[in-house]
């Protein structure tokens, strides 16, 4: 009788019976981002911007609402308000209809009118390059301050959005929960010039294979790193099924894409009101 073919044998979980050392599990932290570099080389803000203050603006107007749709809301609001000085004076109303596509308009629109009125006031209309600066600013705390300095200043920070808080704990990174001990924590395990792009990577993993609800498991190229693989889809073909964006041939959330994503096969997301593709 024929012996049976081996089924391929699925990635083991990375989670010792033991305790992980310290040294050990900065070993594998390292890994693992550089593991997802290569994976995602092109990896940037999902914010469209040309300058800190629409990058401060986007950021702030992200809020409960996904990138794609601040991109697609932002071109207007622009136009019509291109400087701090611009959108201080706004009227409310005006700046409300714009924003409306966004969701809770109402308070986004007090939000980035008066972080305007900061920067004329304080600022000079300048953004400040400084976090203790930025988050004096209304709307404005660690995470919209490390996104503006990382990306529009070059200076390091750890962005603690929904995706990189879900991560790193399913990647044991930290047990921690508040966000200032998760940038702690996470940020002792790296070298702050590793931070912005670890950053992006930890996001960008977050939105297209490591879902909250449906984590692509058969599909992560960092499976065999991961103590929480098993907890989606494992099958390959399955899990393929659940990539987002460009992984699984859709197109990304900027509208204006730098040029090394669209080199590498993304594709800009559409304005607002076009047509979804079939």
């Amino acid at each position: 009788m024929p012996k049976a073919v081996p089924e391929k044998a699925a990635p083991k979980k990375a989670s010792p019976e033991k305790a992980e050392s310290r040294t050990a599990l900065v070993r594998r932290a390292r890994r693992i981002n550089r593991e997802l570099a290569e994976v995602y080389p092109y990896a940037h803000p999902e914010l469209d911007f040309e300058n800190p203050f629409q990058l401060l603006v986007a950021t702030v107007l992200s809020a409960q609402t996904t990138d794609l749709r601040v991109n697609q809301t932002t071109p207007a609001l622009f136009a019509k308000y291109p400087t701090p000085e611009d959108l201080a004076a706004a009227n409310p109303e005006e700046v409300e209809e714009i924003l409306r596509p966004c969701g809770f308009f109402r308070a986004k629109t007090k939000s980035v009118t008066g972080l305007s009125k900061g920067l004329v006031e304080q600022f000079g209309g300048e953004v400040p390059g400084r976090l203790e600066d930025l988050v004096k600013l209304p709307g404005v705390g660690r995470k919209t301050a490390f996104v503006v300095l990382g990306n529009a200043f070059g200076r390091p920070g750890i962005t603690v959005d929904t995706h990189f808080q879900r991560l790193v704990r399913r990647w044991r990174w930290t047990a921690e929960t508040e966000p200032d001990k998760i940038e702690a924590a996470v940020g002792a395990l790296f070298p702050k010039s590793d931070w912005t792009d670890l950053s992006h990577h930890v996001i960008w993993h977050g939105r297209r294979i490591c879902h909250a609800r449906k984590p692509a498991c058969g599909a992560c190229p960092i499976a065999p790193l991961c103590p929480a693989y098993g907890e989606g889809e494992t099958d390959p073909e399955k899990a393929k099924k659940l990539l987002k964006y460009e992984k699984g041939g859709f197109p990304g959330q900027r509208l204006k894409p730098p040029q090394a994503y669209l080199d590498a096969g993304g594709r800009p997301a559409p304005p607002l009101g076009a047509v979804p593709e079939a």
